[in-house]
């Protein structure tokens, strides 16, 4: 179910506005997206033009693509986007990666790890090695969460060791070798499927064209060409499918659909460059349907899996390459016991390439398939990163939670740490002060990927005027604005009851500005615009900091977008009307946003902004009304029916890789830890 407002304008409301499946959004509006495009981010599929795409394509003779190119948005993990549509992951990732892998590297940083966790400890002890005990080549002993294998000396404890190294392999329960099997056009719908001859099992290859169908590239009527591909699948078998090997030129996308026609998986550039590889496991037997189809910024996937001619137009083509396997897939579950507060990280290598880790409660939280979001940890963090695959996690109960991996057949090695929050490892940071600055006068834009370095930026005060606020009030908003953050961050985290001893104060640096650049003062500018700043987003974190090792990190939330005229579902002003509490709305939403860029600062991540729960940490680019800013059912802000937006438990948004569930609320708590 989606999020449906409407929008009140001036003093007469306008029609419905529905958010975010605007089959008749325009470019520019303010993060609205078409249901294609909706359905696409549902499966983890980006909308906007690939930066660095544009530079291969040149590269490799094709300088031109129908999904276009762009210059690179801010990183929108650390950035609330006005729209989704600029929201560029292919490129962030790879950025990401080989930043991880540098950091990962460097003995400075590791230096770093060291000095951070030697607060409790005297050095930062060696890792032990666990090797599996599953005999090699067989499966069937640790591959569950309940039969996940302990691993009893890790912990942390003073009694036990926060580090291990995990040594073992990943059974190859395959069958035959692939078959080559052969296609010819239309196959672009389920009805028109290629037969691959898998019957509860097998392999099978092909190389195709995607563009040369009749809905494909001229002669054909160019509403982009789909090929489907039959499987029938036995129970407890995974559907695995990858397009490596195609070329350089064609962007895949890969998505497995059932019977019904209904998309159950997808991905887009798992593989090499731009190609595709999925693994999915069904939760039934029964026929399912895995699709090659090309990258497009209008969405992907056609509108109808029945109908060959109902894509949108304008995908990518070329040959590619297809391999698909229907078989049992070895797991393997370690399970390591944790106390509420301790913050997990855990890296794959080897052919570990996917990493999850289950509740004792038996609930899945956080999980990742080529996830690595390391590089955006502050110096000082202890947690590891680099490999395949890394994640991190806070513990939200005391006992045994599982660790999965999965990946490629052969030997893998998995490393995993755990730690406690940052301000228990340095009791000199037992009280974190957060300071909201209204008026900095400069920033330095750098710190958060801005090529424009140090700027002037426009007072928060400024601003007042265009909510339909007297100037001369504008102190007052930013009283409750702090008010709202204060709220945010102290009384509801003090009284969700996950951590007794939550300890941070929210300040104004108008009345504080002795504490700016002091330690263990966060600091928050909420003033300045795209123009002064260089940096296309309504708010963006300096980190992403699980376990809040870093107490002096920095946000900004600039207020162009959040003070433009009504119209934009981005706008502050697309939701008042005569009925209005100006100030009290306006205080609320700006209060809101910068809770959120703090949330990422102690360490979460973005959760999905298109489901049914409205998060604190929602990413950005659409239902800003519901996830943000608290319009309640009326659709009008700053009226009685406002609702209390709340760090929650929630999906984390897809289209950033990670899977599962994240409590951003413990996650927060335990940030705050003045034990």
């Amino acid at each position: 179910m989606r999020k449906t407002f409407a929008a009140a304008v001036g003093v007469a409301a306008v029609a419905s506005l529905t958010i975010p499946t605007l089959s008749t959004a325009a470019a520019g509006d303010g993060g609205s997206v078409t249901a294609a495009q909706q359905d696409a981010l549902d499966l983890g599929i980006q909308v906007a033009p690939k930066a660095s795409d544009l530079a291969a394509r040149k590269a490799t003779g094709k300088a031109t693509s129908k999904a276009g190119g762009a210059a690179l948005s801010p990183n929108p993990y650390l950035a609330n986007l006005p729209s989704v549509t600029d929201a560029d992951y292919f490129t962030w990732n790879k950025r990401m990666h080989a930043k991880a892998e540098q950091r990962a590297d460097s003995a400075k940083l590791s230096a770093n790890r060291r000095e951070a966790a030697s607060a409790a400890a005297s050095a930062l002890p060696p890792a032990f090695v666990h090797d599996e005990e599953e005999p090699a080549g067989s499966a069937g002993s640790n591959d569950t969460a309940p039969n996940a294998e302990p691993i009893a000396e890790f912990g942390t404890a003073n009694s036990r060791n926060n580090r291990v190294r995990i040594l073992g392999e990943l059974a190859n329960l395959s069958g035959p070798a692939a078959r080559t099997i052969t296609t010819a056009e239309d196959q672009g719908s389920i009805p028109l499927a290629t037969a691959t001859g898998i019957t509860g099992a097998g392999a099978v290859k092909t190389t195709s064209v995607l563009g040369d169908g009749p809905h494909g590239n001229p002669p054909g009527d160019d509403t982009n060409d789909f090929d489907f591909y039959k499987v029938d699948v036995a129970a407890g078998n995974s559907i695995t499918a990858n397009t490596e090997g195609s070329a350089a030129t064609t962007d895949t996308i890969i998505a497995v659909y059932d019977a019904e026609g209904t998309a159950l998986a997808a991905d887009d550039d798992s593989g090499t460059g731009t190609s595709s590889n999925l693994s999915y496991t069904p939760e039934a037997p029964g026929t399912y349907y895995v699709l090659v189809a090309g990258y497009s910024l209008a969405g992907p996937l056609p509108e109808d899996p029945f109908d060959s001619g109902s894509g949108f137009g304008g995908a990518d083509d070329g040959a590619y390459n297809l391999a698909i396997s229907v078989q049992q897939v070895d797991a393997d579950f370690y399970s390591v016991r944790l106390r509420p507060g301790d913050t997990v990280g855990a890296v794959g290598n080897g052919g570990a390439t996917g990493l999850a880790v289950t509740t004792p409660s038996g609930e899945r939280r956080v999980g990742g398939v080529g996830t690595d979001a390391s590089s955006l940890y502050p110096p000082t963090s202890p947690l590891p990163g680099g490999g395949n695959t890394t994640i991190a996690y806070v513990a939200e109960e005391a006992g045994w939670y599982a660790v999965e991996v999965t990946g490629a057949v052969g030997a893998y090695d998995v490393t995993v740490e755990g730690y406690r929050p940052g301000a228990e490892l340095d009791r000199t940071a037992r009280t974190q002060t957060v300071l909201l600055d209204f008026d900095p006068g400069r920033v330095n834009a750098a710190t958060w990927g801005s090529l424009s370095g140090v700027v002037d930026v426009s007072p928060f005060s400024s601003f007042v005027p265009k909510w339909g606020i007297a100037r001369a009030d504008a102190r007052k908003v930013e009283n409750r604005v702090v008010d709202t953050v204060r709220a945010n961050l102290q009384a509801e985290l003090q009284s969700s009851g996950l951590n007794p001893d939550v300890n941070v104060e929210v300040l104004n640096a108008r009345t504080n500005a002795d504490l700016i650049g002091k330690e263990n003062v966060s600091r928050i500018y909420v003033a300045g615009t795209i123009a002064e700043t260089g940096i296309s987003t309504i708010g963006i974190a300096q980190y992403i900091d699980p376990g809040n090792y870093g107490h002096e990190d920095e946000a900004i939330v600039l207020l162009d977008v959040l003070s433009a005229a009504a119209g934009p579902i981005s706008s502050l002003n697309t939701f008042m009307n005569a009925s209005s509490d100006r100030v009290r709305f306006v205080s609320a939403a700006v209060g809101n946003v910068v809770a959120h860029e703090v949330g990422h600062t102690i360490g979460s991540y973005h959760t999905d902004n298109a489901d049914e729960i409205g998060n604190m940490m929602d990413s950005g680019g659409a239902n800003f009304a519901f996830n943000l800013y608290g319009v309640g059912p009326d659709n009008v802000g700053g009226t009685a029916d406002d609702t209390n937006v709340r760090f929650l438990t929630d999906t984390y948004t897809p289209v950033e890789g990670f899977t599962g569930l994240e409590n951003t609320l413990n996650v927060s708590a335990w940030a705050y830890s003045g034990r």
